[in-house]
């Protein structure tokens, strides 16, 4: 049987508080954060729970992180899950699950959100929309005819 490992989590949910930059002490930028996230409904109380997840984010993503998300934002995040433990001075074994974080995107509109911050919150935010004078174009084909494959 071949060897077949994967690691992969995607969450979507709301910052539980504002993110911190923090450095190492090399200079590297980190952001450590959790967010809450919905799951559907529990049958038995008919009421909807909520997971918290520890995330930490590295360099320009912790950069991006700390600088437009705030408490209550809607993010989503692609990462994988990490595995710790360490033994504190009492001797206690203690074992925490995080997730690292490769990608973190908007999910709310700029509008959402700045309606939700102030509106100079996203106003250097980076937009993810081409304009027409930049978007490639393309090549009408009349008729499937004229099709390649």
């Amino acid at each position: 049987m071949a060897n077949f490992n994967f690691n992969k989590v995607i969450l979507g949910g709301r910052l539980t508080a504002d993110p911190e930059l923090k450095q190492t002490q090399n200079g590297i930028a980190v952001v450590s954060f959790s967010i809450a996230v919905n799951r559907r409904y529990n049958k038995d109380t008919q009421q909807s729970e909520t997971d918290f997840f520890n995330i930490t984010a590295w360099r320009q993503t912790a950069e991006f992180v700390s600088r437009y998300f705030k408490k209550g934002s809607s993010i989503c995040v692609v990462g994988t899950l990490q595995n710790r433990s360490w033994v504190d001075q009492q001797n206690t074994k203690h074992y925490r699950t995080d997730i690292v974080a490769d990608e973190v995107m908007f999910v709310d509109s700029r509008s959402d959100s700045s309606a939700s911050f102030g509106t100079d919150t996203f106003a250097a935010a980076p937009a993810f929309s081409s304009t027409s004078d930049v978007a490639p174009k393309f090549e009408e084909i009349k008729t499937d005819d004229d099709l390649p494959f």
